[in-house]
């Protein structure tokens, strides 16, 4: 499990591509690594992968096919940075949602507004996905736990603080850019059980 509070940004040093599979090194803070043992889990822009290899701060990680279809890590080069997160331990402080680093989509940025001190991103998700996403409800984007602000049609934005924007790579992301969508599951199970009883009640 994962609290959505992302705890800094990491450097993808290595990629080694296969056949529908492929094995990433990233250069972790320092502060991210005591304690961290092979078989961890850590989270890449919200996506739960598992610690395979550690040589000093640079530490591996295996990505198979379905986590390069569902979200953006396969798009990453050596270089790029991915927003960093390890597992929550029993009793930390849950500062944002309960997230299970388990993508479902990638969601296009379509509009980024600036004000003083302030930045509001505009999201294009899948149709389907939509109706998981409330005003004023969480959703996780590239690994934070964000609270929607207003919802139309497909899209939907987010208010971002300048914490936000220094710690996450939400200060760097541009209109084009896809990010990493987690759904949160309260939302999902409450709307998934009043479509099955309203469809149960139809029939």
């Amino acid at each position: 499990m994962f609290t959505g509070i992302v705890q800094g940004t990491a450097e993808i040093v290595r990629v080694v591509d296969k056949e529908n599979f492929r094995t990433h090194a990233l250069r972790l803070p320092a502060e991210l690594l005591p304690g961290l043992t092979v078989g961890a889990s850590v989270a890449h822009n919200g996506c739960c992968l598992t610690v395979t290899a550690i040589d000093g701060d640079v530490v591996s990680f295996d990505l198979m096919h379905e986590t390069l279809r569902l979200t953006n890590l396969g798009q990453l080069a050596e270089g790029d940075r991915v927003n960093v997160e390890r597992a929550a331990r029993f009793g930390d402080d849950i500062g944002g949602h309960a997230m299970s680093g388990h993508i479902v989509s990638t969601g296009e940025v379509v509009k980024v507004v600036d004000t003083p001190n302030n930045r509001t991103m505009w999201f294009r998700l899948p149709a389907q996905l939509m109706k998981y996403v409330l005003a004023k409800g969480y959703i996780g984007v590239d690994g934070c736990s964000l609270t929607i602000g207003e919802v139309e049609g497909d899209r939907f934005c987010v208010h971002l603080i300048p914490e936000t924007l220094s710690r996450t790579l939400m200060g760097v992301r541009k209109p084009g850019d896809f990010v990493n969508i987690e759904i949160d599951p309260h939302t999902q199970a409450i709307v998934d059980t009043v479509e099955r009883v309203l469809a149960e009640r139809g029939a």
